[in-house]
């Protein structure tokens, strides 16, 4: 019992990060109906400008960490507005259907490409600004930083929650989401909302980066994997449901550290991609996500 709640701590931790990831997925869809499939970048970037930044901060460990924070999820949000403007509004001007696609897929490929050339290729360790030693839960051994990265990701995903529902600039999210071409008629700039929802989604990968890269190695090619699965995060809860992000981030972080542990870790991405397909067939528009109805 003991291994399994601590496989499960892990797979929570882990869950969160990909629900963080697939709840920017999110954002973008609501507002335009488009995804960045360069997400995984994103948080990429984010740790890894994160790492440079806390090799610059002074202050200690701990003050560094917080420091940097603010200025990755900046750096994140002008990343995010730049996908935007390059790759996804001459689409939609265009009314393209795949050419958004292409163009986040071959930013995110430049993006790794910088990466390299910035920091090189081979994994980087991230500073823990917790202590590294567990403390006992239920007779589980927890590590300080993955109970910061559960709070971390819950409090971003609220943030943004709050904002949307309580902000004008929030509202105005929420009516472009609702309806873009009633939006725009009541004269909201439906152009700088999905430029902004752009900024918001990968300024929370970005965020996520730093939170996940002192439990992991650092590096260029860390955000492929995390990236995909998010997305089969998002696909699995539902494109329109922040709960959803957060079920499906933690069925699939859950299965994977368990799977790895009792099975074997060959096979750790299996239940999740199986649950994915499973849902594809059953409930095409995810775990809690609503089906939408066209007229035609």
């Amino acid at each position: 019992m003991e291994i399994f709640l601590q496989l499960a701590f892990s797979g929570i931790a882990l869950g969160m990060i990909y629900a963080v990831i697939a709840f920017g997925y999110q954002l973008t869809f609501a507002t335009s109906g488009t995804l960045n499939f360069g997400q995984g970048e994103s948080l990429m970037l984010g740790a890894l400008v994160g790492l440079s930044l806390v090799g610059t901060i002074h202050g200690g460990p701990y003050m560094s960490y917080l420091l940097m924070i603010p200025l990755v999820i900046v750096f994140g949000a002008l990343q995010g507005m730049f996908v935007e403007w390059i790759g996804v509004r001459p689409a939609i001007k265009i009314k393209s259907e795949f050419g958004w696609i292409m163009s986040t897929i071959a930013l995110a490929i430049i993006f790794k490409n910088v990466a390299e050339n910035i920091w090189g290729k081979d994994d980087l360790t991230f500073p823990s600004p917790l202590s590294s030693t567990p403390f006992q839960v239920l007779g589980a051994n927890v590590q300080p930083m993955q109970v910061a990265v559960i709070v971390g990701a819950l409090s971003i995903m609220a943030a943004v929650e709050i904002f949307n529902r309580k902000s004008i600039y929030g509202k105005a999210v929420v009516a472009t989401a609702n309806d873009r071409d009633a939006a725009g008629l009541m004269g909201i700039n439906t152009r700088m909302v999905i430029t902004f929802s752009y900024a918001l989604s990968s300024a929370t990968a970005a965020f996520a980066g730093v939170l996940v890269a002192p439990l992991t190695l650092t590096g260029a090619t860390m955000g492929a994997s995390l990236g995909l699965k998010a997305f089969a995060v998002a696909i699995i809860g539902g494109l329109t449901s922040g709960v959803g992000a957060i079920v499906g981030g933690l069925i699939l972080g859950i299965a994977e550290t368990t799977t790895g542990y009792y099975i074997s870790t060959g096979y750790k991405e299996v239940p999740g991609l199986l649950l994915l397909l499973l849902v594809l067939a059953i409930k095409p528009s995810g775990l809690f996500g609503k089906a939408a109805i066209k007229k035609v």
